[in-house]
């Protein structure tokens, strides 16, 4: 077994930034280990070599793939990518070949790291490391909007259960309630029980973390919500509310994740940074640590 190691995730949010709605690769957010390869570790980083390029090699057939280089030897790295199930296979593929160099730059030499795209989120680790729960938040994004006036809950609740129905049957959903758009995606491998467990649990956090805001996108660790609701009709310019430009305002706010290490014994690392910046208005970033 590879070393035991504890990742702290360490969430920076890019999503203020106001990219075209074709941009499938701007960055929501990304995490990473908190130890690196050492420059004598050459055969850990042939076999993460080797396994990005099997993921991108994939990408153009496939919107979800997982598999470890080097199984069965210390030096195994697994990873894993999946994309958005509404865009193309070649969206999916450009999504994924800039994940990698995307990881290495944000991350340098971790020995596990996830970047979640917009179209797309692609995860290794080295063998050694078990992920977190399922049902971890890593990720949050609540609007800056708030509900005003009678309505808003009475739409919002069916339309969160439009997610937990399409999951269940496909793994992926997108599609609206009466001006509330919805999306949800649960991890390539779950199973349908598990999916719709992992959406619930979205849904109810989403409840709790985003309150009455009009708009709010939850990352778990093995799946994801997204809601906005339009009550004047969908953004102009054709705009897909999930797009890059098409999002509400976002207010970005870092939740704890903690990945533990293989080892029994490890100690728990907690940490928690907040990351608060809106589109429209220019505030000075606050930073915020602790649970």
């Amino acid at each position: 077994m590879g070393p035991s190691q504890s990742l702290l995730v360490i969430a920076l949010s890019l999503s203020s930034i106001l990219t075209s709605s074709t941009d499938y690769s701007a960055l929501i957010f990304k995490g990473c280990a908190d130890q690196t390869f050492q420059n004598s570790n050459a055969i850990y980083t042939g076999a993460l070599r080797t396994l990005l390029d099997a993921l991108i090699s994939q990408s153009s057939a496939t919107k979800f793939y997982k598999t470890t280089s080097g199984d069965g030897t210390p030096a195994a790295v697994s990873g894993l990518f999946q994309c958005r199930g509404d865009i193309s296979n070649s969206d999916c593929s450009s999504c994924v070949r800039k994940a990698p160099s995307l990881a290495q730059k944000l991350c340098g030499q971790a020995i596990a790291a996830r970047v979640q795209l917009h179209g797309c989120y692609l995860r290794y680790e080295i063998s050694g490391f078990r992920q977190a729960s399922g049902v971890e938040l890593l990720y949050k994004l609540c609007g800056s909007t708030r509900a005003s006036g009678g309505g808003f809950g009475d739409r919002l609740d069916p339309a969160l259960g439009e997610i937990v129905k399409g999951v269940g049957s496909g793994g992926f959903y997108a599609g609206a309630y009466e001006s509330v758009y919805v999306m949800g995606q649960c991890e390539g491998d779950l199973s349908s029980a598990d999916c719709v467990s992992c959406a619930k649990t979205a849904i109810d956090k989403a409840k709790s973390e985003c309150g009455g805001a009009i708009s709010a996108q939850l990352y778990l660790q093995a799946c994801y919500i997204s809601y906005a609701y339009y009550p004047n009709g969908v953004a102009t310019n054709n705009q897909h509310p999930f797009s890059s430009s098409g999002a509400q305002r976002w207010n970005a706010q870092k939740i704890i994740a903690v990945v533990l290490g293989g080892a029994v014994g490890v100690g728990l690392v907690m940490a928690c940074l907040l990351f608060t910046k809106s589109v429209f208005k220019k505030r000075h970033r606050n930073y915020k640590y602790g649970g």
